[in-house]
């Protein structure tokens, strides 16, 4: 796989990979992981809020309008 960066990108993850005494292969990797470990966890949370959230819509409907 080819990733095309800007200089600028390319810069800025030279600095980080220094920083971090890891190498820019590595940093694009974490990068990656972390962000679909994201992805997973909202959707995860969606599922969880769409059996919710019906259950106990009536009590969030009372305490919003207390």
């Amino acid at each position: 796989m080819t990733l095309r960066l800007t200089d600028e990108e390319n810069e800025r993850l030279a600095e980080l990979a220094e920083a971090e005494g890891r190498s820019k292969q590595e940093i694009v990797r974490l990068a990656l992981a972390e962000r679909w470990a994201k992805l997973h966890k909202q959707e995860q949370l969606d599922e969880v809020l769409s059996r919710v959230l019906p259950r106990y819509r009536s009590l969030l409907d009372r305490l919003g309008s207390a």
